[in-house]
């Protein structure tokens, strides 16, 4: 069971994203595979670079103390969450892929958890949200209440994005 205590304010979004992005590195490198970090902050598409022989994957690092990610927000005009959703994905590169860090409910000796997914994969998840209508936020695991627009279904990513040396080998060579 996630923990729902309220993130430590001191934790702030910038310390997320550093944190999220030197374990998400850490975790690569645990895998075997050669990772370069951008110099920089706020490069655009991508915060690091892992490669294994000739494939070579872009990594967007995303972490979060919420249990969701808010990532088409900046594009809903009008309610139209799926158009919000499609100019999200035309953002992105074939050989880019996300990595979801969640620290919700992870004790500080714990490693939070980890997901990795194409861009193609989180829009299908994103048009799926709220019983198929869509939403600007990828969810770790929500249920819906019965007052909300996906009342009576539930949300979670799929266990398939679990960062696992086989996941990464399964991207590395789809998309690298």
């Amino acid at each position: 069971m996630v923990s729902r205590k309220r993130p430590d304010p001191a934790f702030t979004s910038w310390h997320v994203g550093v944190a999220a992005e030197a374990i998400a590195a850490a975790q690569f490198a645990r895998c075997g595979v050669d990772v370069s970090v951008q110099y920089g902050a706020d490069q655009p598409e991508y915060d690091l670079i892992v490669a294994s022989g000739d494939r070579m994957l872009k990594v967007s690092v995303k972490g979060s103390v919420t249990g969701s990610w808010g990532l088409t927000q900046s594009h809903l005009q009008a309610g139209d969450y799926h158009g919000a959703i499609d100019l999200w994905l035309a953002r992105h590169q074939a050989k880019t892929v996300f990595c979801f860090v969640q620290f919700r409910g992870a004790e500080f000796a714990e490693m939070p958890r980890l997901y990795l997914a194409h861009p193609t994969e989180v829009a299908e998840r994103l048009r799926a949200t709220a019983g198929g209508t869509g939403y600007t936020k990828l969810f770790e695991r929500k249920v819906w209440t019965n007052r909300a627009r996906g009342a009576g279904t539930t949300d979670e990513i799929p266990k398939s994005w679990l960062f696992t040396p086989e996941r990464l080998q399964e991207l590395l060579e789809r998309y690298g």
